[in-house]
C-alpha cells in the first residue's frame, strides 16, 4: 500500500511532469502542501524530501523549493563553445562578469600559456546561465603581450569567440581539458544559487590557434545536477 507521504510526492512529480511547476518556479510552501493535502509538515517535508533526492527541486534557504530545469547536455570537443552548446539544449545562454583585470601571470598559467618568467595575463572571472539559472563559474587567462585589447573586447561582448576575432584570431581549438570532481565552497556555492557542498564538475582546459599556440587557460566549474558533460565524437 502507498505510504500518504509517498502519494503526495507521486502527485507533485506528476504536475511538474506535466507544466503545473515549471523549471525555475517555486513550489508552493509546506503550510499550503499541508493544508492541501489534509497532512502535518512533516509528512510533506518527507514528500519534498522525495523530490529532492529524484533529482527534481532544489531548496534555497529563506527562500523555498524550487523545480530544478533538466540538465543541460554540454559536449566537450575539439570546438567548446559556451553560447552554441547552451542554444543546442534548447536554452538561452548569458554570461554576468565578474572581474577582468591584467597582472602577472602565476605557473599553472605560465606553464598553460606557454610564457616566460614575469608575463602578464589577462584574467577573466564571470558566471555562466541557462535561461537565467546559474550553471557554471569560470576563469580565464588570456596572454596579455599578445592581446593588448582583449579587456576592452571582453566588456563589450562577454563573450570569448568574438573578443578573440576582433582580437585577430578567427578560430581556436581544444587541446587539453582536464575533469575533476569537488565539492562547493560557500562562496561558490553562493554565486551558484547552491548549497554548500553541492557537488561540481571542474575543468581545466587549454585552446590553442590554428597554428597550435595556446590562447586561453580556463577553469570551469559547472553544476554536477544543472550540466551533463559529454565527449562530443567529432570523427
Amino acid at each position: 500500500m502507498t505510504t500518504v507521504w509517498k502519494s503526495i510526492a507521486d502527485t507533485l512529480v506528476s504536475e511538474i511532469e506535466q507544466g503545473h511547476y515549471p523549471a525555475g518556479s517555486r513550489l508552493p510552501t509546506e503550510a499550503m502542501l499541508a493544508e492541501r493535502f489534509g497532512v502535518n509538515r512533516h509528512t510533506v517535508r518527507r514528500a519534498i524530501g522525495h523530490l529532492r533526492t529524484e533529482g527534481l527541486v532544489y531548496s534555497r534557504r529563506g527562500a523555498g523549493v524550487f523545480v530544478l530545469p533538466q540538465p543541460v547536455a554540454y559536449p566537450l570537443g575539439r570546438r567548446v563553445r559556451f553560447e552554441r552548446n547552451v542554444l543546442a539544449a534548447g536554452q538561452t545562454p548569458s554570461r554576468r562578469l565578474l572581474m577582468l583585470e591584467s597582472r602577472r601571470a602565476n605557473d599553472a598559467e605560465r606553464s598553460a600559456l606557454q610564457l616566460p618568467t614575469s608575463a602578464m595575463v589577462h584574467v577573466m572571472e564571470g558566471l555562466s546561465f541557462a535561461d537565467e539559472q546559474p550553471i557554471a563559474l569560470f576563469r580565464s587567462a588570456f596572454p596579455a603581450k599578445r592581446f593588448p585589447e582583449l579587456p576592452k573586447q571582453l566588456r563589450e561582448r562577454l563573450s570569448v569567440t568574438q573578443a578573440m576575432q576582433a582580437s585577430g584570431v578567427s578560430d581556436y581549438f581544444r587541446v587539453s581539458t582536464k575533469l575533476t570532481a569537488h565539492l562547493a565552497t560557500p562562496v561558490q556555492a553562493n554565486l551558484l544559487r547552491l548549497s554548500a557542498g553541492a557537488p561540481l564538475l571542474r575543468s581545466v582546459s587549454v585552446n590553442a590557434d590554428q597554428a597550435g599556440q595556446p590562447v586561453e587557460y580556463g577553469r570551469t566549474w559547472f553544476s554536477g545536477e544543472r550540466v551533463s558533460l559529454f565527449i562530443e565524437d567529432e570523427g
